[in-house]
């Protein structure tokens, strides 16, 4: 099997250090994908030490700085056997081969095509260790199904509960491994057009053991809701252990326990909303929660009525994503407004502080009606252009990495946002985009990642289509189908019909063995084809978040070989379960967390209305 990249746009980047790389880290610029092993092309791969780490090294592939993980080894148990599968990094040798062994005892050399091997037959408590060459790795236990996490609820308020929401995970400590930062919601969270008080928001961060390393309380000026908190986590300065970042205000309390400006003050008005005071953008230092830089959160709200309304709706609408702007080392992205004026700042941390890279305004521009109000309940970071440098897709705009417009459909507003090689028959990335329009125009479309030139496009639909998806889910026809809440069937990449729409239009996962992507809906996970839908997974004792959306806290790569995992909370809200597929497969792919494309995706997935990651390279027999 083989990834198809743009070869067109390919150059070789010299394997650094002597470390032949895993699988195709093929380039298109300096942007890179990851692949199987027997997949061509090359790119850069270094090492070098890291006095802050734990693990005593950094990982640099083609000029991007990335994570230095360990094997993420894990043992599923299901009526088959078990299921044990680890990570293939990307400065693994090419011809890396695995050793398998159950309570010491090897039970399966030289595995070379595959990063799993499945132990039929083997008890559930069976114990075992992955080796290649001098390095051993112990597999986590699963024997559920699943990697249990518990967490520490917040207490409840006198008149609201807290669930588990979204999450996203990072090497806070620098040892090779993920842990996972949570945000807390209550009960009576409120979208921004809806008035009401709300109770304070936590985002707390966990050990996978469930070892709680810090809480943040953000306090009474941060309202609760989808669109106002968007957290990121990513080793911004490059010392081996991530930072977390978010939007702050008077009296936010960080992990250790100090407060953030006025403990005291108090900006709420009477209909809830918070539309004074001052706001800040927070980076906290991953291991201990403590405030390590905080600054004026650009750009200011100004006159509240200059963003579509006057009560408080689109001011408090934020985005927030990574992105490696200068092609090497992650920058901040913290964004304001889509449904009228947007404000996208982009933010460097070194040093310990935070100095604003650059800003784009939609207000400032030569024609500003061409940009006003292309914007998402999300975003997407991808290298549309092949220079190694990220862009920022946001929605029917993108922003080049200097900040500066690089096109704009001005199809206007959406829900719902997938950026990456979506027809593989042609270079480069592709958008697809439904549309929240009730105008005259296309329900959705798939656009040119580099120059928004439409590629395709539905029937026009004065409607509101506030569901889409695109992704590889039916081997039978090449790339990406895609559906949407108002157009009929399933279509493939070049929008003709081929079959009926699946059930769901929610999310997508790597589950089974194939290279083609799962639905993912609620607490199910299920195979399409033209003859009907297959359960792959029903999670019982568990909870989808974000109402209608029903998304899970987190899906992505995380643990065990390229498929993804899924987190969930369980009902009563006292753990998060991690669960991770149980089924055999005869393909080898570096792991997706080693595409920085998909890695950042994975950094922004809990952003406002949640996306599915998706990586730079179309995952391909």
């Amino acid at each position: 099997m083989s990834q198809r990249r743009h070869t067109s746009r390919r150059r070789t980047v010299a394997v650094a250090a002597g470390i032949a790389l895993t699988g195709s880290l093929a380039a298109a610029g300096t942007s890179f994908a990851v692949g199987r092993s027997n997949a061509t092309g090359t790119a850069a791969a270094t090492t070098s030490s890291s006095s802050s780490a734990v693990k005593a090294a950094k990982v640099t592939v083609a000029g991007h700085q990335l994570e230095t993980l360990g094997r993420g080894a894990v043992s599923v148990h299901s009526s088959a056997g078990n299921l044990v599968s680890w990570r293939l990094l990307a400065t693994d040798a090419q011809t890396a081969s695995f050793d398998v062994y159950r309570d010491g005892t090897k039970v399966k050399s030289g595995i070379t095509g595959s990063t799993n091997f499945l132990d039929k037959g083997a008890a559930a408590t069976a114990t075992y260790t992955v080796k290649t060459g001098s390095e051993s790795a112990t597999a986590r236990n699963l024997t559920d199904g699943y990697l249990r996490v518990p967490l520490k609820k917040p207490a409840a308020g006198s008149d609201y509960t807290y669930a588990a929401n979204d999450a996203s995970v990072a090497d806070l400590d620098g040892d090779g491994e993920y842990e996972i930062v949570l945000k807390w919601d209550p009960s009576n969270a409120k979208d921004n057009s809806q008035s009401g008080v709300t109770g304070n928001v936590y985002v707390d961060a966990y050990e996978l053991d469930g070892t709680q390393l810090w809480r943040i309380d953000l306090g009474k000026n941060i309202r609760a809701g989808a669109h106002y908190t968007q957290f990121q986590a990513y080793d911004y300065d490059g010392d081996g252990k991530a930072e977390v970042a978010m939007k702050t205000a008077d009296g936010t309390k960080d992990g250790k326990g100090t407060v953030i400006g006025s403990s005291s003050a108090d900006y709420r008005n009477s209909s809830g909303y918070v539309l004074s005071g001052p706001e800040y953008l927070t980076m906290f230092n991953g291991q201990t929660g403590a405030a390590a830089s905080t600054v004026n959160y650009l750009p200011a709200r100004g006159t509240v009525s200059s963003w579509g309304d006057s009560y408080g709706n689109r001011v408090d609408r934020f985005l927030a994503g990574t992105a490696y702007l200068n092609g090497s080392t992650p920058s901040l992205i913290e964004a304001r407004g889509y449904y009228t004026r947007s404000v996208v700042t982009a933010w460097d941390y070194t040093g310990g502080k935070l100095t604003q890279r650059w800003q784009f305004d939609s207000a400032k521009q030569t024609t500003p009606s061409d940009w006003a109000g292309q914007g998402n309940h999300q975003l997407s970071v991808a290298d549309v252009d092949s220079d190694g440098k990220d862009e920022i897709v946001y929605g029917s705009m993108a922003l080049d990495d200097n900040g500066k417009g690089l096109w704009t459909t001005k199809l206007g507003h959406g829900d719902a946002l997938h950026v990456g090689d979506l027809i593989p028959s042609r270079a480069g990335l592709e958008v697809y985009k439904p549309r929240e329009e009730k105008n005259s125009g296309p329900a959705d479309f798939i656009a040119d990642a580099a120059t928004g030139k439409i590629i395709s496009k539905s029937a026009s639909c004065a409607c509101d289509t506030g569901r889409g998806v695109a992704g590889d889910i039916y081997a039978g026809s090449p790339g990406a189908e895609q559906w949407s809440s108002s157009v009929d069937g399933l279509r493939d990449s070049s929008g003709q019909k081929i079959g009926n729409k699946p059930s769901s239009t929610n999310f997508l996962v790597w589950w089974d063995g194939d290279a083609s992507r799962e639905l993912l809906d609620s607490n199910k996970i299920s195979k399409w084809a033209p003859t009907g839908e297959t359960r792959l997974l029903t999670a019982s004792g568990v909870h989808s978040n974000n109402s209608t959306k029903s998304t899970p806290s987190l899906s992505g790569d995380i643990l065990g070989d390229w498929r993804e995992e899924v987190i969930w909370p369980e009902s009563d809200d006292t753990a998060l379960r991690i669960y991770s597929t149980p089924i055999e497969t005869s393909l080898r792919f570096t792991t997706l967390v080693h595409d920085s494309q998909y890695r950042v995706a994975v950094a922004w997935q809990n952003t406002a209305y949640n996306q599915p990651p998706h990586p730079s390279f179309a995952l391909q027999k």
